[in-house]
């Protein structure tokens, strides 16, 4: 008996480690310090979300009826989102980690439905990053009630 329950926890303590390893961790050879060299490193930038009123004045402050702030990468289709399930969201609104191209920022309505947003075409990139380390993007409202 001593010996059967010793065979059956060694087998579970085996299969516990054995699953405890992705395939990636255990078929992946490690890699060295030249491989890593070689492979380019996706910069990510900082997004600071704002908007950019009718008459165009720029608005950073504030509460608006903002479902969520988008960017459509027009390369890859990829959407990064700033997903608030409030329906109003303060600006400004910030995205961490958006990698560099072409996006198609925009936003969504809000719960209330009391304003309409339009889009900005813009290129993420070192040469957008501001003093403060973001990349600031005014979303334009087009409409509102």
């Amino acid at each position: 008996m001593k010996k059967l329950i010793f065979t059956v926890s060694a087998f579970i303590g085996l299969l516990a480690v054995t699953t405890s390893f992705s395939s990636k961790e255990i078929t992946e050879p490690h890699k060295g310090s030249s491989e890593i060299a070689d492979k380019s490193i996706t910069q990510t930038y900082k997004i600071r979300y704002g908007l950019l009123s009718k008459n165009g004045t720029k608005i950073l402050s504030g509460n608006y009826d903002v479902g969520s702030f988008l960017a459509e990468n027009m390369t890859t289709g990829e959407v990064y989102d700033t997903y608030y399930s409030g329906g109003f969201q303060s600006v400004p609104q910030y995205y961490n980690g958006l990698p560099a191209g072409t996006y198609t920022f925009s936003a969504m309505q809000g719960q209330g439905g009391w304003v309409g947003y339009g889009t900005v075409v813009a290129t993420v990139s070192d040469a957008q990053v501001d003093s403060d380390g973001y990349i600031t993007i005014y979303i334009p409202i087009i409409w509102e009630e």
